[in-house]
């Protein structure tokens, strides 16, 4: 079982605007990999190289997005192609908009654990009842991704996955940063509560997938993804 994050920045600045003292996707790319999401992929424009500078000595692949006119889900498919790229066996991505940079690790650990219960399920975290980010989307999913109109926007393109076929679930993980962005400053956050009970059934240990990895993992980051020809994105 291996669970991709695909980070989707819309444009450069998104992915460097602020989020508590560092760059968005460094921020996320951070949690992502201490929640044991692996391997993490940026989709995102960087033509001056300060994407790239910002993510310098994480384990990270900075891909080239695809054509803007074929809309955000080719960027989501185009994310989840690098992802299978570097790990043939990943077999689920989390779909993680640059804006939600507040998401916790913990959040991460319990949606990777949960897929493992459920791999042909489209996971969507909740706070307080409120869908938000990152969702997890099985690649089982991708073709339907890949069908889906260049005009939706991605919160739409979640519910026509559903609409397709897709089985999914709520799953409320009491972290508020899975609903409000970064608009909203950290400091000013509901309190992260957790869920009332492990969502798998079981204690586990949080980050605990990162935890047991050698100390001697890759870290010179970010990697290039090869630029795709456009047919490729879907």
């Amino acid at each position: 079982m291996t669970v991709a994050a695909v980070i989707l920045a819309a444009s450069p600045e998104s992915a460097l605007a602020d989020a508590d003292g560092s760059p968005a996707v460094r921020r996320i790319a951070d949690a992502a990999w201490s929640g044991g999401a692996t391997p993490i992929v940026v989709v995102s424009y960087d033509p001056d190289g300060s994407v790239a500078a910002a993510l310098a000595g994480a384990a990270v692949t900075l891909a080239e997005p695809a054509p803007p006119e074929q809309g955000p889900a080719a960027q989501m498919a185009r994310g989840a192609d690098v992802a299978r790229a570097e790990i043939v066996e990943t077999d689920a991505v989390l779909l993680w908009p640059a804006r939600m940079t507040w998401v916790g690790p913990e959040t991460v650990t319990s949606m990777i654990e949960l897929h493992g219960t459920s791999p042909d399920v489209l996971l969507r975290p909740t706070w307080d009842g409120v869908p938000g980010w990152p969702v997890l989307m099985p690649l089982t999913a991708l073709a339907s991704l890949r069908s889906i109109a260049a005009d939706r926007m991605p919160r739409v393109i979640v519910e026509d996955l559903i609409v397709a076929g897709i089985a999914d679930r709520l799953v409320e993980l009491g972290d508020p940063g899975v609903a409000i962005d970064r608009q909203t400053p950290r400091a000013d956050l509901p309190p992260y509560v957790g869920p009332e009970d492990p969502v798998t059934g079981h204690v586990h240990e949080w980050g605990a997938a990162q935890a047991e990895a050698p100390d001697d993992g890759p870290l010179e980051g970010p990697a290039l993804a090869p630029y795709a020809p456009a047919g490729d994105t879907g």
